[in-house]
């Protein structure tokens, strides 16, 4: 550790003894009813409350829990940062797709909202194999010589050296995933055979 960090910690655990007057304080408790709760003596409580006494776990867990608050609370520690995750959208000829990965290379994965009569079927070709999954709507998928509509919970994989398109099929949006990954890398989906 260095010193900038012996610092910061420092201060945090300057700030702990107010914070904890504060909240007994609060909640109306005397140090010696707090004691009774914890177990711990009236005289570490003060001088813990007054910062003569550096913080400890064995100290700071029972006085949390006659507070009932978490042991962050009593710290000060931080908010923990927003765990969702916010990909940038992708909008192309009235699709958009919300990318799933983030590492480059290997296998992409996308949720993709496509808006009907947005291009009309025209089939290409390049390197690389595609799952398709349709959440909501119809998927309508142009591949080689075959002209096929995805429903809800219908699935394809195709190599895309062949022609292919697909798009919305009818008059409404049609929601779905896309793995996408280099040639050769094909999706596995795994299940477990049914009992008999």
């Amino acid at each position: 550790m260095t010193s900038e960090d012996d610092d910061r910690i420092d201060a945090v655990l300057t700030e702990v003894g107010p914070r904890l007057r504060r909240i007994r304080r609060e909640r109306g408790s005397t140090l010696a009813e707090l004691s009774a709760a914890t177990g711990i003596s009236v005289s570490t409580l003060s001088r813990l409350e007054s910062g003569q006494r550096k913080p400890s776990l064995e100290l700071l867990l029972p006085v949390a829990r006659a507070h009932q608050v978490p042991l962050d609370e009593l710290v000060g520690a931080p908010p923990v940062g927003d765990p969702r995750v916010r990909a940038k959208p992708i909008v192309r000829h009235g699709r958009t797709l919300y990318p799933l990965t983030r590492q480059p290379g290997g296998l992409q994965a996308y949720k993709v909202v496509q808006e009907p009569g947005a291009e009309p079927a025209d089939p290409r070709v390049h390197e690389g194999y595609e799952w398709l999954y349709v959440l909501s709507g119809s998927l309508r998928l142009v591949l080689g010589e075959h002209d096929v509509v995805l429903g809800p919970g219908e699935a394809a994989e195709f190599d895309t050296r062949v022609p292919h398109w697909f798009g919305a099929a009818g008059d409404r949006p049609v929601e779905f995933l896309s793995l996408f990954g280099p040639q050769g890398e094909r999706m596995h989906v795994r299940a477990r055979p049914k009992k008999s």
